[in-house]
């Protein structure tokens, strides 16, 4: 048994069971996957693939076990790499943050730039995407740990761990009517077209669950995933914004008013995804630390490492 071959197996059950997508993924043939695989399954006496012809179409019983400890055996083996990178460089190597634009633009600046004075031979990269894209960056290893608000619920192989919590404003142009009401209601908002956040983002489903309990349907002429992209759309008048509070900045955002709607909608709470069992370098616990003080290396070893999940809020 070879660590080669369980990467094989694993990439191929990622790519949805796409024998050609896991060999352009790991810079191989497709026969020498279907071989590596295929001895495996010799060497421990079960199939664990179901196949028709020269393709694989399903995961058996005993295939669902095996890869679930094949994905384990590789995350120690990576484990195994960080230990020793940690002890020999302690204040060198590779931090990947997988986030949203959101996160990535208003919350992580002060902490980025905080974070490269103290470890300036670290290499920080962001990749931004949805939040479900983001938990599949972590899960997979191209990110070391995620930020999200939405979707990291759905993800088993996350523990997750609240950051802070935040709500929501909507946003006009100077001069709009809504900007003169006494008090800003969801029957008010719902007469306007509406440019909020993509239906997979950033609390989109609070701002739903609001209209629909109140037998309301918002007028959403435009989503997106870019807060800023939601300002400029409001700016130029095509409709009103709901955003997180956290994007608007008057002084930056001089072309637009915002008023607050944290009593129309429930308030979200932005949390950190780590992948279970994970080992993470010291710098990993300071950057975590700087971003939610809360959440300490005792309190984020607690988490990764238990047994069963642990549920854990603000």
């Amino acid at each position: 048994m070879k660590l080669q071959q369980l990467r094989y197996l694993t990439q191929v059950f990622k790519q949805g069971l796409n024998l050609s997508a896991a060999a352009a993924t790991l810079h191989t043939s497709q026969p020498g996957i279907s071989k590596q695989i295929k001895l495996l399954e010799d060497e421990l006496g079960v199939e664990i693939f179901v196949r028709n012809g020269k393709r694989v179409t399903a995961v058996t019983p005993p295939g669902k076990a095996i890869l679930a400890i094949a994905q384990r055996i590789l995350q120690e083996a990576d484990n195994l790499k960080q230990a020793a990178q940690d002890y020999s460089n302690q204040d060198s190597g590779n931090l990947t943050i997988a986030t949203t634009h959101t996160q990535a633009r208003y919350m992580l600046p002060d902490v980025v730039q905080r974070f490269t004075r103290r470890y300036p031979k670290v290499k920080l990269g962001l990749i931004q995407g949805n939040p479900v894209q983001i938990c599949q960056f972590a899960i997979s290893g191209q990110a070391d740990f995620c930020i999200a608000t939405e979707a990291i619920a759905t993800f088993e192989e996350l523990v997750m761990l609240p950051c802070y919590g935040w709500n929501r404003c909507v946003i006009a142009p100077p001069g709009h009517p809504i900007l003169k009401l006494k008090t800003l209601t969801l029957e008010e908002i719902a007469k306007y077209p509406v440019i909020t956040y993509d239906f997979a983002f950033t609390g989109r489903s609070q701002i739903n669950r609001a209209f629909a309990t109140r037998g309301l349907q918002p007028n959403v002429v435009l989503t997106a995933i870019d807060s800023d992209v939601i300002k400029t759309y409001v700016a130029l008048g095509l409709g009103i914004g709901i955003l997180a509070k956290m994007a608007y900045d008057p002084a930056r955002d001089t072309g637009l008013r915002a008023i607050d709607a944290s009593h129309l909608f429930e308030s979200s709470t932005t949390r950190l995804g780590i992948p279970r069992h994970a080992y993470l370098r010291g710098y990993i616990y300071d950057f975590i630390e700087m971003f939610a003080p809360q959440l300490s290396r005792k309190v984020i070893d607690a988490a990764v490492h238990s047994k069963s999940p642990i549920d854990y809020d603000l």
